[in-house]
Formats: C-alpha cells, sequence, structure tokens
C-alpha cells in the first residue's frame, strides 16, 4: 500500500478500464513498452485534472454496503463478482475480464439480465489504442473510443455507434508535471453542444494544483492537495468552486493519513455542513475493508449515514 495514495479498493472503471460504476480511476492495459514510456512522460489526460484532489475527497466514501471478489488464473483469465445493498435494494454483477497480447475483453452481466462488453486493442498504431464497447440489449448503445499518447499530448475521442451519435473530443498538452487542456461534447441528434470545459493542472510528487472552468464556462474550480509527511502519507487537499452566473460558492476540505503500512483514516468537511470520516484497512494483501460514516450538522433529526465495503483478492 502507498503512503502517498488511499489504496484502490476495487471499484474502478472508466472508458479504457473494465466495465465498473462504482469510481473513475484510469486503468490502462497493455505490453507495449513505448506506450508505456509515453505515459510516464506525457501530460496528464484532461480527465485527471484535478483528479488527485477528487480522489482525495470522494474516493472510496461509501454509505452503502458493498462486496467484491476477485479472483485472477494465471491464462489471464479474471472474475469479479460484486454486490452494492441500498437500503433494502439489493443489485449486483459479475465480471469477466481475459487479457491475451494486446487484446483485453471484458463482459459484465448485471441483476437485471443487462450484457456490457468491451473490447480494448492496445497499439493498434503507434501509442494509440481504442476500446469498442456495447450493451445487450440496447442496440444504440455502441461506442468507440480511441486514445493517443505523445510525450508532449494527451487525446481522448469517442463517439456513438448510431445514427445520431454523441461525439466527445478532449486534448491536453504539456508535460508530466503541467497540464493543460480542454474538451468538448456535441449532441448530433440536437446538433448542440453538450459539454465545453476547460483546465490546467500542474502535478508534482509532493502537491497537485489545478484550475478548471466547467459546466459550459459556469463553474470555475480549483483543488490544490498537498502531500506533508511522505513517511505517514499525511495529505490534506481542498477544493473550491464559483459559480459565475449566480455567485454561488462551495467548498469542501479533506485529509489522509495512514496509521501504519496497512491502516488509513480520511477525513472531509463541506460547506454544506456535512463531516464524513473513513477507515480503510488492508486484512490481508490485496483485500480491503473500510468502513464510512457521515454527519449532516444542518439535520441533526437525521441518523448519521454509515458504509461498509468489503473487497477480497485470494
Amino acid at each position: 500500500m502507498s503512503s502517498m495514495s488511499t489504496p484502490a479498493n476495487g471499484f474502478v472503471g472508466d472508458r479504457f478500464s473494465s466495465n465498473s460504476d462504482y469510481d473513475t480511476s484510469f486503468l490502462h492495459f497493455g505490453t507495449d513498452h513505448l506506450f508505456w514510456l509515453n505515459m510516464a512522460t506525457s501530460p496528464a489526460s484532461f480527465s485527471d485534472i484535478g483528479k488527485r484532489a477528487k480522489d482525495l475527497l470522494t474516493r472510496d466514501y461509501n454509505f452503502d454496503h458493498k462486496f467484491a471478489l476477485s479472483l485472477q488464473g494465471s491464462s489471464g483469465l479474471g472474475l469479479t463478482a460484486t454486490g452494492l445493498k441500498r437500503d433494502q435494494i439489493f443489485v449486483g454483477d459479475i465480471n469477466t475480464l481475459y487479457k491475451s497480447g494486446k487484446t483485453t475483453v471484458d463482459v459484465k452481466v448485471d441483476t437485471y439480465s443487462n450484457v456490457s462488453t468491451k473490447v480494448i486493442l492496445s497499439d493498434i498504431l503507434p501509442s494509440t489504442k481504442a476500446a469498442f464497447s456495447f450493451k445487450i440489449p440496447d442496440h444504440k448503445s455502441g461506442k468507440l473510443d480511441v486514445q493517443y499518447i505523445h510525450p508532449h499530448a494527451a487525446i481522448d475521442s469517442s463517439i456513438g455507434l448510431n445514427p445520431t451519435p454523441l461525439l466527445e473530443l478532449s486534448a491536453a498538452i504539456g508535460s508530466k508535471d503541467l497540464s493543460l487542456g480542454a474538451e468538448v461534447g456535441f449532441d448530433t441528434a440536437s446538433a448542440t453542444f453538450i459539454k465545453y470545459n476547460a483546465g490546467i493542472g500542474m502535478n508534482r510528487p509532493d502537491y497537485s494544483a489545478s484550475v478548471l472552468l466547467t459546466d459550459k464556462g459556469q463553474v470555475l474550480k480549483a483543488s490544490y492537495v498537498h502531500l506533508v509527511n511522505p513517511v505517514n502519507g499525511t495529505t490534506v487537499g481542498a477544493e473550491m468552486s464559483h459559480r459565475l452566473n449566480t455567485n454561488e460558492n462551495s467548498f469542501a476540505i479533506g485529509s489522509s493519513y495512514a496509521l501504519d503500512q496497512l491502516t488509513v483514516v480520511k477525513t472531509r468537511f463541506s460547506d454544506n455542513g456535512k463531516v464524513a470520516m473513513l477507515c480503510q484497512r488492508e486484512w490481508r494483501p490485496k483485500s480491503l475493508v473500510t468502513l464510512s460514516a457521515e454527519y449532516d450538522s444542518k439535520a441533526s433529526n437525521a441518523a448519521p449515514k454509515l458504509g461498509l465495503a468489503l473487497s477480497l483478492k485470494p
């Protein structure tokens, strides 16, 4: 477990990772040496600008009951079963992941018999990977994602595979320490832009800072994370938002502290009066148990929210 960040909890995913709806951590598959070398020296993707602050303030907080069991075979086949209980409702899914060379096939079946499939191809061109995904029975869910990594640029694109596709494009330029980027989304069905955002971020081993203009230029967001003590992983951070059209402000302050090599404690305070805390313990190698609690000081009659997440990897 690294002392510089909260350990992964098994609930992760994005457009180039396995099918998962629990988190937004970026996973990269493939064995191409050049692609990984570019990843180590290139600027962060636009979606990763401000990610360290977001992870500090939101990652692993859970106020439901979650369970995940992951099994990995020697042949490249992995199996993950997850379950989520919220109030009196229970949902779950079974995820199968197979990796062979530069190809990854990911299939997920959920409680409602929906089947999600994703095929990831690494190094289809130098420093380029592509992901093709679709869901059954939704015949309009097909999507193609392409990612290109250059030592001084990172480009992500996405297009829906249907008659009126949703088009998305993001790009960042700079270096591994400094990124300047923007993203845009266009809905061909309505011929309108559904998003256009821009931002700049700086990442160093001991701190991270970012400024983002989001929500179609209506929200200005700034964040900062600082590693106070590398020995015990003490980290503090804050995120502030200002809505330009209404002059509304909001903020959140968070911290992370490693009690020992196996235990991490995080805290969070928001301007809306909510205070949250979690304790995560690696009780066996790669297996985590996370306890979360949140209290709303403005709703004194409401009981605190409690959550438990258990991730097992034999």
